[in-house]
This record gives structure tokens, C-alpha cells and sequence, in this order.
């Protein structure tokens, strides 16, 4: 357990966001987040990939909790978000709780909620220990259109507190695509050296905001991730990622994009999902 609480709260990723595990065993977690302008949108709203993160972090605590440490290296293979309400300029609590424990998956259900009990998001995740297997084969990205056009939002959007903390910078945003850089640095680590599934989802839900950005185009309008499923592949490497993100669908204020997370250097894919997005226009 106490290696468990070291790679939750000293991870530098999870570290930098103030992620402290407050209870832990092999079928129970909770996690506090404490309130920092660094984790928020504008207004002090905790953004959407803090609360993602908890879900990730949570549901691999108790997994190696329940499967062992010789069970690892860990990845959380799948997960739903669903985006509740907002939590602004508040503390936020993760109570994650196993669902089942098969021989290398672990099903994980985890509520994220204010201090006074106001759900945040609910997520859903499988956790794999890979039993020390080797990886597989890499996939490998086809990448996108490779035009680089900004556009009127992208220069900006690294103003906002976490994506800027993340060292997310925006290639790419119009026409319905996005391309997003984020780098390799310590703030983005997991304590084993590779970037951290946190930074990962922080990173593909901010693509897929921006890839629905590029289909509306800006204005003076109220907008939200309402929830996104993904994959991770495997564990991410110590690497700079790239987001490619595309609108697929656009049904009035909702948008489906796709997005594809892959490392920077030679193309193999880190992880893959969808992100329903809002824009009431």
C-alpha cells in the first residue's frame, strides 16, 4: 500500500495537480483534490481532465491493490466520463469502488463530487495489468491533412491554467480538425518516467474540445465536454504526444469528435476515444 500512495501522490503529474489518497484497499479508494487556480478553466471551473484524472488514478490504485504489484505494468484500457456539473473554485473528492476483478482486468466505478456532496462526473473504467508481459506491436497513425492554421482561437488557448501547465500548444484548429502538441516534462510524468495517464486524457479531452472549436468557429457562447470514452493502448512513453482530433457529427449544440493520441516521435498510437461535446450557440 505504501508504494500504492507513492505513485498516486508523488507521480509528478498527480503531484502537481495535489492528488492525495485519503483511504485505500483492495476494493475501495478516495481521493481529495484540493482547489488550485492551476487545475481550472476560466472562472475557477476545475477542468474536465483533473476530474478524468482522478478517475484514472483512483481505479489504478485499487487495481494494484487487488491484482499485486508483480501484476503490473498497469493501463487503464477503457473509461467513460460523464461531465455532471461543474465544481468552481472547490475542493473535489473521488470515491472509487471494484466493480470485479478478473485474472489481469479490474472493473472500476468511480463518482467524483464537491465536499458537500454535488456530483461532478462519473466514470467507469477496465484497468489491465499486463502480468509483465511484453508489449505488442505498436500501431501506428495515419496523422491527419498535416496543414498548420491556428486559426483565431488556437493562439489562446494556452491561457487557460491547466492546458497551459500541461505545455499544450495548438498547431492546428479549423475546419473541423485539431492538432495539438503537448511535450514531454516533468509536470506531465508518471513516477515511472513515461507520461502519465492523467496528462494523456487531460490532453485528448482538450483535443476533442478544440477539434468541435474548429467546426463551430468562436464566438460568445457557453461550452462544455459532456463526456468521452477512450482507450489506452498501453502505458505512454516518455515522448512528446500529439492530438489529432475530427468533428465527425454535429447535431445542433452537440459535437461528436474523434480524437487520436500518439507519440510525437514515430507515430504509434497511445490511445484513441471520443469526445461529445457541447456549444450553445
Amino acid at each position: 500500500m505504501d508504494a500504492i500512495r507513492s505513485w498516486v501522490e508523488e507521480s509528478p503529474y498527480s503531484h502537481f495537480l495535489g492528488v492525495r489518497l485519503e483511504h485505500l484497499d483492495e476494493t475501495s479508494a478516495r481521493l481529495r483534490l484540493p482547489y488550485q487556480d492551476e487545475n481550472s478553466n476560466p472562472g475557477k471551473a476545475l477542468h474536465g481532465g483533473c476530474a478524468a484524472s482522478l478517475g484514472t488514478i483512483g481505479s489504478q490504485a485499487i487495481a494494484r491493490a487487488a491484482l499485486g504489484a508483480g501484476s503490473g505494468a498497469f493501463h487503464t484500457a477503457q473509461m467513460q466520463v460523464s461531465y455532471l456539473a461543474a465544481a468552481i473554485g472547490e475542493d473535489v473528492i473521488a470515491e472509487a469502488e471494484l466493480l470485479r476483478r478478473g485474472k489481469e482486468l479490474c472493473f472500476v466505478s468511480v463518482g467524483v463530487k464537491t465536499e458537500e456532496g454535488k456530483p461532478i462526473a462519473r466514470i467507469t473504467t477496465t484497468v489491465r495489468g499486463r502480468m509483465g508481459a511484453e508489449p505488442s506491436e505498436a500501431t501506428t497513425t495515419t496523422g491527419d491533412h498535416g496543414e498548420s492554421d491556428p486559426g483565431p482561437m488556437g493562439p489562446h488557448i494556452g491561457r487557460v491554467p491547466f492546458i497551459g501547465h500541461r505545455g499544450i500548444a495548438v498547431e492546428h484548429m479549423t475546419g473541423g480538425t485539431s492538432r495539438l502538441i503537448m511535450p514531454f516534462a516533468g509536470d506531465n510524468a508518471d513516477l515511472a518516467g513515461g507520461v502519465h495517464e492523467g496528462a494523456v486524457l487531460a490532453l485528448l479531452d482538450t483535443a476533442g474540445a478544440m477539434g468541435s472549436w474548429a467546426e463551430s468557429g468562436p464566438g460568445p457562447y457557453k461550452a462544455s465536454t459532456a463526456s468521452m470514452q477512450l482507450q489506452n493502448l498501453a502505458p505512454a512513453p516518455k515522448a512528446d504526444l500529439v492530438a489529432y482530433g475530427r468533428c465527425v457529427r454535429r447535431d445542433n449544440e452537440i459535437f461528436f469528435t474523434d480524437v487520436e493520441v500518439a507519440s510525437a516521435g514515430d507515430g504509434s498510437v497511445v490511445a484513441r476515444g471520443t469526445v461529445l461535446y457541447r456549444i450553445v450557440t
